[in-house]
Parts: C-alpha cells; structure tokens; sequence
C-alpha cells in the first residue's frame, strides 16, 4: 500500500501532462481555421507593440547610462582634486616640521629668559649682600648713645 502511494504524485503528474497535451492539440486544431491574413495582421500589431516597448526600453536605458557616466565624470573629477596619500604625509611632514622649529625657537627663547633670569637673581643677592654688609657696618660706626646727645636729633623729636 506504502508503494501504490509513493507512485500517485508521479501518476498525477503524468495525467495533467496528458491533459495539457489535449488541451494545446485541440488549441492548435482551432487555430489552424484562422485566416492568414488575420494572422499576418496579429503578427504585425504583435512586431509593432514589441518595437514599441523595446524602443522606450531602449531610450529609457540610454537616459539612465547618460545620467551614470555624467555622475562618473563628476566622481572623477572630484577624485582628481583629491590630493594622493604622498601630498598629504607631505603636508603632514612640513606641518609637523614648522612645529617643532617654532617650539624649539620658544624653548631656546625660555631658557636664555631664564640664564637672564638667574644672573639678575645672583647680582641681586649680590648687590642686596653688599648693602647689608654696608648697612651693618654702618651701625658699627654710629652708636645709639651718640644719636641721644646730639642736639640736631633731640629737636625733631
């Protein structure tokens, strides 16, 4: 039973070939009553509809190819003025170049302000020592007793 039932999709298949084959014979029966001249004229309207559609197809399809090479040529255009990979590591260099110069020139220009800065400092101490040094031997040389008897310094007070 498991056989009978694995051969009817087969079976149905061959059954609708044998049908359609009816069917199409009988079609072509009927058609072969047809007047030539009708059937010239089917074949022409049916040439003419398909250079019709054919010639839109083709018009259609030359508009869009038009369209697609202006949009290459407008892409090729804009990849010229790309500039390659060598200009740019090139910018880049000049760029990175100038940079280091001019932060090489402010790290000169700082460490001269500040070789200034340390010789201003040392004659400063210097100058400062000389004037405590001056100052203390001064007080040296003037007693306070001295100022109290002098006449000059008991009337301002």
């Amino acid at each position: 039973m498991a056989r009978a039932i694995d051969f009817f999709p087969r079976f149905a298949i061959f059954l609708a070939g044998v049908a359609a084959g009816a069917l199409t014979n009988s079609r072509r029966d009927r058609g072969a009553g047809l007047d030539p001249a009708a059937a010239q004229d089917l074949k022409q309207s049916l040439m003419t509809d398909l250079e019709t559609r054919l010639g839109s197809f083709d018009a259609a399809n030359a508009t869009r190819f038009s369209q697609i090479e202006a949009r290459l040529e407008e892409h090729a255009t804009k990849l010229a003025e790309v500039p390659s990979t060598a200009q740019l590591v090139a910018a880049m260099e000049g760029l990175l170049s100038k940079t280091m110069a001019s932060l090489d020139e402010r790290l000169t220009t700082q460490a001269h302000s500040i070789e200034v800065l340390k010789t201003t400092v040392s004659q400063t101490d210097s100058l400062l020592e000389r004037v405590l040094e001056s100052l203390d031997s001064l007080q040296t040389y003037t007693d306070p007793a001295e100022f109290a008897e002098d006449a000059l310094l008991q009337r301002a007070v």
